[in-house]
């Protein structure tokens, strides 16, 4: 099979200062990691002739800052091609999106980021610096069904789908909660996550309750930050820095169900199936020669959903898989959230999992570095919304 992921290298990551509560204008975090992410690839302003991005300035105030002509304002870049929107793969479905305009000759390297800077937004929400985002007024889609129950956030509805998986596969919060205790235990290495401090199973199981079966350490955690990755084609890719830039080995991006939440398999979070499958039917590798997971796990289920979903055990077999924490520690069969996940790390929505994956492959993690040279990572992103996944490997 010709692939366009063969014309595809990535040569490049970046990220700024992460925090609870940074107080820093989330421009100043977006310029900072991809000015990082330029210098790690070697390349300057002149050289950046696309730019990419999740989702831009139309989002929930806090959680995305300006877009690509904010970016290309502030760095004074005159990109060939651009892209932003949130229809797209997964967080990381912008950089499928760069890898296909690298591969179709649109430009040589595009500059795809993402900035989160929730914790400051809540803080001076609370303090009357800020309004609140008001609403149009009109509820449509899924909401309707859900507002007037009170089940505003994405947390209630995917908490029905884990309490229905507890009922149908006999599952356990203390199994469940090895996600969580993995992260945390990955977190303490990682001088940039949120939350380092030690986490026990007591500690987990007495956590206040957010929404049955989660409670506080099942739910990420907000923050400030922003990461940048540069998607280089393969020729321009020997001029850049980096003497090993990564390949892109297959992305998956299908929907092979409906999108709706109630429509869809209600014992799991709905479309990962068709990312999942579509990324396996482009690569001859398969689940047993990955040696680290990078898997969103914006809620600890959802994470275990993608377990299943990506091959790495049986439909209903997630949670006997990461029962005990062992086949999921860092020196596991699975090498998983290596940089703590957004469970500990903070919810860098998403592009946080392919920056660490960045960071494994070029053995750059530290005292977090996963043993025996790994080289091969996959990247899952999508929690509520379309799934997408990223497989990568070392050149």
């Amino acid at each position: 099979m010709k692939k366009f992921e063969h014309d595809v290298r990535i040569t490049g990551i970046g990220m700024s200062d992460v925090g609870r509560r940074l107080m820093r204008d989330p421009m100043e975090l977006t310029i900072d990691a991809c000015l990082a992410a330029m210098d790690d690839a070697g390349l300057t302003r002149e050289d950046i002739d696309g730019l990419s991005t999740y989702p831009g300035p139309m989002f929930p105030a806090g959680m995305s800052s300006g877009g690509v002509v904010d970016v290309e304002d502030i760095l004074r870049v005159r990109p060939k091609w651009f892209n932003g929107g949130s229809e797209v793969s997964g967080q990381t479905g912008s950089v499928a999106t760069a890898a296909l305009a690298v591969s179709a000759g649109l430009c040589n390297h595009v500059l795809c980021f993402r900035c989160v800077w929730e914790g400051t937004h809540q803080a001076l929400v609370r303090s009357g610096t800020l309004k609140p985002a008001r609403g149009s007024g009109g509820v449509g889609g899924d909401a309707q069904w859900r507002l007037p129950f009170g089940a505003s956030s994405a947390a209630n509805w995917i908490a029905m789908l884990a309490s229905r998986y507890f009922h149908e596969y006999g599952a356990t919060r203390e199994q469940l909660g090895q996600i969580a205790l993995n992260g945390r235990k990955n977190a303490a290495l990682n001088e940039k996550a949120i939350y380092r401090d030690p986490l026990d199973m007591d500690a987990y199981l007495s956590a206040r309750m957010i929404t049955t079966p989660f409670g506080l350490y099942d739910c990420d955690v907000p923050c400030d930050g922003a990461v940048a990755i540069i998607i280089s084609h393969a020729d321009a890719a020997r001029d850049t820095r980096r003497a090993n830039p990564l390949r892109l080995e297959a992305v998956g991006c299908q929907i092979s169900e409906r999108p709706s939440w109630d429509q869809a398999d209600l014992t799991h979070e709905p479309l990962l199936e068709g990312a999942a499958r579509s990324l396996w039917e482009r690569t001859d590798l398969q689940p047993s020669d990955v040696d680290v997971a990078q898997i969103y796990d914006g809620f600890s289920f959802n994470c275990l959903c993608w377990i299943e979903r990506l091959g790495f055990c049986g439909e209903g077999e997630g949670a006997q898989f990461i029962e005990g924490g062992k086949r999921i520690a860092r020196d596991g069969e699975l090498p998983l959230n290596t940089h703590g996940g957004q469970l500990s790390a903070g919810r860098l929505h998403g592009y946080g999992f392919l920056h660490e994956a960045c960071v494994q492959l070029w053995g750059e993690g530290g005292a977090r570095q996963v043993a025996g040279d790994p080289e091969v990572a996959i990247v899952a992103t999508g929690g509520g919304a379309p799934g997408g996944t990223l497989l990568l490997t070392r050149g």
